[in-house]
């Protein structure tokens, strides 16, 4: 393979990996624990933007309970993102030539 082909090639990965983040960041990953008690909506680039708490935890004034379901429930939406764009990482990579020992 010359190295004008394989120039070639990085810059098309390059283009496809910005427009692959731009589809994440678009993306709503849902994530849930204690049921479905606490739900929350991360972006493809894990940014949280909605939290919804259900009424119900607020009345036992458990503190502690909620703080640890909120994580939880972030938790879950992240590793689902992180699943997700290893996917579409994958399927961008697929077909590239990668040298001997090289992985992602």
């Amino acid at each position: 393979m010359n190295i004008g082909k394989m120039m070639q090639q990085a810059k098309k990965m390059q283009e496809n990996m910005k427009v692959m983040q731009e589809e994440l960041a678009a993306m709503e990953i849902h994530g849930e624990a204690g049921g479905g008690m606490v739900r929350v909506v991360l972006s493809g680039d894990k940014l949280v933007r909605k939290v919804d708490i259900d009424a119900s935890l607020w009345a036992e004034q458990d503190k502690a309970l909620i703080e640890d379901l909120v994580a939880a429930a972030v938790n879950h939406a992240s590793q689902k993102a992180e699943e997700l764009a290893k996917q579409k990482q994958q399927g961008l990579m697929a077909g590239m030539p990668l040298p001997p020992g090289f992985s992602l």
